[in-house]
């Protein structure tokens, strides 16, 4: 059937990097060339509900496809890199849903760790750092081994995530209300925060939902600590130890600690305040001195997208 006018009826690729807060999708042609983006909601599926993750890829994806000028049948490959989707059984069973949605495409899931470390280099030694809603490191060496560290979810930490600092944020404000802990202005930035006039209040919005209230909380602790309070500050300096610790377990397992390769820094929690960003550089290069640390060479989503593209071409 022929494409509608104004759309084009060459094949697609879809990529998708999805996450704990949001998740973006990116549509390319045959040749990797990026044609349309499209973005919904959380779809970590061990976060949200399964359905709510589905619909939140189907929204991006659609919106990439849209975006792109091009037709729901001319999709031909998708590859979604997503957290939550580590096991082998979670995996499958979100690929049958994508199948549905896009019944003409090869599919396949991956995590948004293994995502990321393709942006960060598709062949040869690299990792990655992830921070953001959640925290995991990645990484693979010159023999293509792959390892990595964290990305339990916050039922077991997730250190120096968004979720955690944001769950230290309130802790180091409950106590400072009972007497038990140093004063801090966290006290006072929580409540305004979350626009509760009381205390309790804000227990009763975490108790509703932490795993929704903990990350909106990290940007009050980067202020606060850029303000120079010291219990903020501290948060901070805690969290760049935690994810230093995910890289070198990841860098020891690989035998990778006297090589040079890329480190890439993913996620929300980046970029945001020297206090975190230098002090985790400091404490990587003591162990690490020849990793190169910086940003990804280009997003998880157009990784995957490229992927997809690599996997349709190995089936034929």
């Amino acid at each position: 059937m022929a494409a509608p006018f104004g759309m084009t009826n060459t094949n697609i690729y879809l990529g998708f990097d999805g996450g704990g807060t949001k998740t973006e999708c990116v549509a390319v042609d045959s040749s990797g060339k990026a044609l349309g983006r499209g973005a919904a909601g959380p779809s970590n599926a061990l976060r949200v509900s399964y359905e709510s993750a589905i619909t939140e890829l189907k929204l991006a994806g659609a919106g990439a496809v849209h975006a792109a000028d091009a037709d729901h049948d001319v999709v031909r490959g998708v590859c979604a890199g997503l957290a939550g989707a580590g096991s082998a059984a979670m995996a499958a069973r979100i690929a049958r849903s994508l199948e549905q949605i896009w019944p003409q495409a090869n599919v396949r899931v991956i995590t948004d760790a293994e995502a990321a470390l393709l942006a960060a280099a598709s062949t040869g030694p690299a990792a990655v750092l992830i921070a953001g809603t959640g925290s995991i490191a990645i990484g693979r060496n010159a023999k293509g081994e792959v390892a990595r560290a964290g990305g339990y979810g916050p039922w077991i930490g997730d250190p120096g995530s968004a979720h955690d600092m944001g769950r230290r944020a309130v802790e180091a404000a409950a106590r400072a209300r009972d007497g038990a802990g140093p004063a801090t202005s966290l006290t006072p930035a929580i409540s305004v925060a979350l626009q509760c006039a009381a205390w309790e209040h804000v227990i009763e919005q975490v108790a509703a939902g932490p795993e929704s209230v903990f990350p909106r909380l990290f940007p009050i602790v980067v202020a606060a600590a850029e303000a120079g309070d010291p219990v903020a500050r501290n948060i901070l300096s805690h969290a760049a130890l935690d994810l230093s610790k995910l890289v070198l377990a990841v860098v020891g397992k690989l035998g990778m600690k006297d090589e040079k390769f890329p480190l890439a820094r993913a996620g929300g929690v980046f970029g945001r305040t020297l206090l975190l960003d230098g002090r985790l550089d400091s404490l990587i290069a003591r162990v690490t001195s020849r990793a190169q640390v910086g940003a990804l060479s280009a997003s998880p989503s157009l990784a995957a997208a490229r992927l997809a593209i690599q996997l349709v071409r190995e089936r034929k």
